[in-house]
């Protein structure tokens, strides 16, 4: 399928003949999407070209409900066009495929064996199995060729004592000892003060080299094209536990003392380096400032130019009021591409390296989750509001699908209408929705709706594949998903808008959504509900303490009681960036818990957690539900065992999404 491209044009046909592909039938023999086609969606992600051009490499994630647990396999696709072909087992999990300089292996990540640790893989392209490529005791979390292909960087987080000894049992508990501010982390618990460093490692050598030291976290490494040299992202603080930011270093490889250089001077949160095609010049996303910690990404992320040998910063988006990500030199090093969140979009733009001819290379309604790039050739993935991640070559101006993942699946499932609006909150201030139709929608019929609220709130919904709004409108629902103050992709006074006043203004937008879907004729006033996830669950707490509207609410991993939180959770410096110290602030903290309001809760509310989450910890649901119980209120408590922030085991994501349904039919469809 080869399309001229027109911009948006290009989108609409390209996503709309996959569609028309899988919806041949017509729309009276269309079937309802269920909890099992969720289950069976693939996810697409990864796309990395062929030092030859000629083919992608990318992961394909699923779950296995017979296991329990999700696998990730490896494909290639020819960039021409042609079938995809299985670099690796569906029955053992890879990822982070990486192509070698010479074009002759295809490398990844992996575990196998039972209790080994992730190692480097390679399969070599004349065929045989993949051999393991390195040996770490307690393995790699990241790798990457060097330009030449005669070494690796490897990311590798310091062993505990036990990883260095033989004959200590590595699972024997010990006491955690702590001497940090910033001592907790979701998905890993107490964390202590091994950090990850950088090692370069020659296929053949016993060991790994150190290159990166001392009390820090090294993330987001990039060689340079000499492969003389390592740019990347760390805090170096005196106190990284108290200071909100980080800078671009480049560390000589090969320096006997492996030299550091400080590229960027603490002007914020400096992060996504990429080095120009002659090594003179990095590119990075600089926030230009402090962050406001998890509540706003304030200021706004600019894309930023520096000369390595040294230099003033040049900000190339000065005057471009939204987030950017994943910045790219082109081949020439005349322009920097990136992602771009816009209005909820997610567009591929770039700039020239003189902070001239801005463009959008790829716009329209849909969202672009990654870029791979390979001379002029251009692999986008890009989903839009009715059709899941997959991946599509743009070059000399066409757009053409490269891979069509979950198609059969979902061939003759009925979508929804998906319709992004604008309308005015209580202030004025012009807020965004998407508004999800029931299938089958009728004209001046109105229906049972739910109001869904995103994480974040530094976030924003977009032209994307929602499992939870594709589910509840194939059961009759119409769903509302807006924008609030506090989102990304409207400027940096919007996103500022909840900065130290969660549950005001954001409250307001929400609400005002409702107001708009009635206004149209789809929403049904007197059957509402209200939930979301993380921030998503935070303000449906809000909503649920301020309002009387709705008549079920589900609150997955949200606060209750704020100050609760300091110490027990892993935001303490976002917390005190924010909103001050408790003891110092505590009018603020308890202003800011919905537990103290929960005596006006009215509507029937399911609380929803994970067990080992320090994200979000379950103690705050745990706080809401007895309070509400206590009170007499309807109220129900799920706990997710060994699950953090988001939840992963294949049963229980099954689980959820049936008692979403469940709660929700109970309280709005109930005569």
């Amino acid at each position: 399928m080869r399309f001229l491209f027109s911009r948006w044009s290009v989108l609409i046909l390209c996503f709309g003949v996959l569609a028309s592909a899988v919806q041949a039938q017509p729309e009276s023999e269309q079937r309802l999407l269920t909890i099992d086609d969720l289950m069976a969606i693939q996810r697409v992600g990864d796309p990395q070209f062929s030092p030859d051009g000629r083919w992608v490499a990318y992961t394909v994630t699923q779950k296995d409900l017979e296991e329990d647990k999700s696998r990730t396999q490896i494909w290639m696709a020819p960039t021409d066009g042609g079938e995809a072909i299985p670099m690796t087992s569906v029955d053992s999990s890879a990822s982070r495929p990486r192509w070698s300089p010479d074009n002759k292996y295809l490398s990844f990540t992996a575990s196998r064996g039972e209790d080994a640790k992730t190692q480097v893989w390679s399969l070599n392209r004349l065929g045989g199995d993949a051999m393991q490529v390195t040996n770490v005791k307690q393995g790699v979390s990241d790798f990457a060729w060097s330009p030449d292909g005669s070494r690796l960087l490897l990311t590798i987080k310091d062993a505990r004592p036990a990883d260095l000894t033989e004959d200590e049992d590595d699972d024997k508990p010990r006491p955690h000892v702590i001497d940090r501010i910033q001592f907790k982390q979701d998905y890993q618990g107490y964390i202590d003060r091994r950090r990850k460093h950088f090692y370069v490692y020659t296929p053949g050598d016993d060991a790994p080299v150190q290159i990166t030291f001392g009390d820090y976290d090294d993330e987001d490494p990039v060689w340079s094209p000499d492969g003389k040299s390592v740019a990347f992202v760390s805090d170096r603080s005196e106190n990284p536990d108290l200071y909100y930011g980080s800078n671009i270093w480049v560390v000589a490889v090969d320096d006997e003392n492996h030299r550091l250089q400080k590229v960027t001077a603490d002007s914020g949160k400096e992060r996504s380096p990429t080095w120009s095609p002659d090594g003179q010049s990095i590119a990075y996303i600089s926030s230009t400032g402090p962050d406001v910690g998890g509540s706003a990404l304030t200021p706004t992320r600019r894309l930023a130019l520096t000369r390595v040998d040294g230099g003033a910063r040049q900000i190339l988006t000065p005057d471009l009021d939204r987030n950017l990500s994943d910045p790219q030199f082109t081949d020439d090093g005349r322009r920097i591409s990136f992602r771009l969140e816009d209005e909820g979009q997610v567009h591929l733009a770039s700039i020239g390296v003189d902070g001239q001819s801005f463009r959008r290379d790829l716009e329209g309604p849909v969202t672009v989750r990654d870029v791979a790039r390979s001379g002029e050739r251009i692999v986008v993935l890009a989903e839009s509001a009715d059709q899941p991640s997959n991946l599509y070559t743009l070059s000399d101006g066409y757009l053409s699908a490269l891979t069509s993942v979950n198609a059969e699946l979902l061939a003759g499932v009925a979508r929804p209408e998906v319709e992004k609006r604008e309308f005015a909150s209580a202030d004025g201030t012009k807020v965004e929705a998407f508004f999800v139709k029931p299938v089958g929608y009728e004209e001046g019929k109105r229906y049972p709706t739910i109001l869904w609220l995103h994480g974040g709130p530094a976030s924003q919904f977009s032209y994307s594949y929602r499992d939870t709004a594709q589910l509840f409108a194939a059961n009759g629902y119409a769903v509302i998903m807006p924008n609030p103050r506090g989102s990304v992709g409207y400027g940096e006074a919007f996103a500022k808008g909840t900065v130290a006043a969660w549950g005001e203004k954001d409250v307001e937008d929400v609400l005002a959504a409702v107001d708009h879907g009635i206004e149209m004729g789809l929403v049904d006033g007197d059957h509402l509900g209200v939930g979301g996830w993380s921030y998503g669950g935070i303000l449906t707490n809000y909503v649920i303490t301020q309002s009387t509207r709705f008549k079920a609410a589900s609150s997955g991993a949200s606060l209750g009681l704020v100050p609760a939180n300091y110490g027990h959770d892993h935001y303490q410096l976002m917390y005190e960036l924010e909103f001050g110290l408790p003891w110092e602030n505590r009018e603020r903290w308890d202003a800011l818990s919905p537990f103290w309001k929960v005596e006006n809760i009215t509507t029937p509310t399911q609380w929803m957690g994970g067990e080992e989450d320090w994200n979000v910890p379950i103690i705050n649901s745990e706080q809401m539900y007895l309070a509400m119980k206590r009170l007499g209120k309807e109220t129900q408590l799920v706990v997710y065992p060994d699950e953090h922030h988001g939840i992963r085991r294949p049963s229980f994501v099954k689980d959820r999404y049936e008692r979403w349904l469940g709660w929700f039919d109970q309280y709005l469809k109930a005569p």
